[in-house]
C-alpha cells in the first residue's frame, strides 16, 4: 500500500482584456505527491494558447521537508517548438543548471546562493501560490522582498532555462472566503508586485501587480487569483481532488 498522499486540480487560464472578458486563454493541470518523510514533488502541465507564440511547459519540482528546493526539470515548447529541456539541483551552497536547446546548446552552469533565499520561481500558476508559505502571516498585512532563483526571467517563462536569480516583493494582504468552480474555501490572500523590475517581459515592462488567494491549510493550494496592467489576466482552480 502505499504511503504517500496525492493532490490534483486543474487551473483554468482566462482573459480580462476589453472584449476578450472570460475567454479561455490557457490552462494547467498538476498534481502534488506528498510523502511520508514530510518531502513534495509537484507535477505540473501548463498551456498558453495566447498571446503568440503559444506555450507548453512541463514542470516536476521537489522540496524537502522543510520546503526548501531540492531539485526542478523544466520542459519548454514554444509555438509548438520545442525550445529546451533543463535540470535544476539546490544544494548547500549552489544551484547548478544542464540544459539544452536550439538557442544555446548544450550548457551547464553553477552559481552561488550567498545566503538565505525565499524559493525556486517554476512558474505555473500552483507553485505560486505555494511560495506563500514563507510569508510570516503572524506579522499582519505587510509586504516583503521575495529573493528568488529562477528557469526564465520572462513572464511566461518562456526562454530557454538557465539559473536567473530576481528579487520581488510578497505581501500578506488578509484572509477571505472564496468560491470558484472547485468548491468554496478558507484563504489567504497574497500579492506579488515588483517595484524594482526583478522580471521585465519582452516589451520592456516589470510585472504588473498580482494577487492570489491560496487555501488556508498546509497544502497552500492555488484558489484564484489575477493579474492586472499589460497583462489583464485571470486564473481560477476549476477542479480539485484530495
Amino acid at each position: 500500500m502505499q504511503k504517500h498522499r496525492t493532490i490534483s486540480g486543474k487551473i483554468l487560464y482566462t482573459s480580462r482584456k476589453p472584449g476578450r472578458e472570460g475567454h479561455e486563454r490557457g490552462r494547467e493541470t498538476f498534481t502534488w505527491t506528498h510523502h511520508s518523510d514530510n518531502k513534495r514533488t509537484l507535477r505540473a502541465r501548463c498551456e498558453i494558447d495566447e498571446p503568440d507564440p503559444t506555450v507548453h511547459r512541463d514542470i516536476v519540482y521537489s522540496l524537502d521537508e522543510n520546503d526548501r528546493p531540492m531539485d526542478c526539470f523544466v520542459r519548454l515548447t514554444i509555438g509548438d517548438k520545442f525550445m529546451g529541456s533543463g535540470l535544476f539541483i539546490v544544494g548547500e551552497d549552489t544551484v547548478e543548471c544542464e540544459s539544452y536547446g536550439p538557442s544555446i546548446g548544450r550548457m551547464s552552469q553553477t552559481m552561488a546562493l550567498n545566503g538565505e533565499f525565499d524559493g525556486f520561481g517554476t512558474h505555473p500558476i500552483v507553485a505560486d501560490a505555494y511560495i506563500t508559505k514563507k510569508i510570516d502571516r503572524s506579522l499582519g498585512a505587510h509586504k516583503r522582498k521575495f529573493r528568488c532563483f529562477l528557469p526564465s526571467p520572462d513572464h511566461r517563462g518562456a526562454t530557454p532555462p538557465m539559473i536567473v536569480e530576481s528579487v520581488i516583493e510578497l505581501g500578506y494582504v488578509g484572509d477571505e472566503t472564496v468560491t470558484v468552480a472547485a468548491g468554496t474555501f478558507d484563504c489567504h490572500h497574497f500579492q506579488f508586485t515588483d517595484d524594482e523590475g526583478g522580471m521585465v517581459a519582452a516589451n520592456g515592462e516589470a510585472h504588473p501587480a498580482y494577487d492570489v488567494w491560496v487555501t488556508a491549510d498546509d497544502d497552500a493550494i492555488f484558489v484564484q487569483g489575477g493579474v492586472g496592467g499589460y497583462m489583464q489576466t485571470w486564473y481560477e482552480l476549476v477542479e480539485l481532488e484530495r
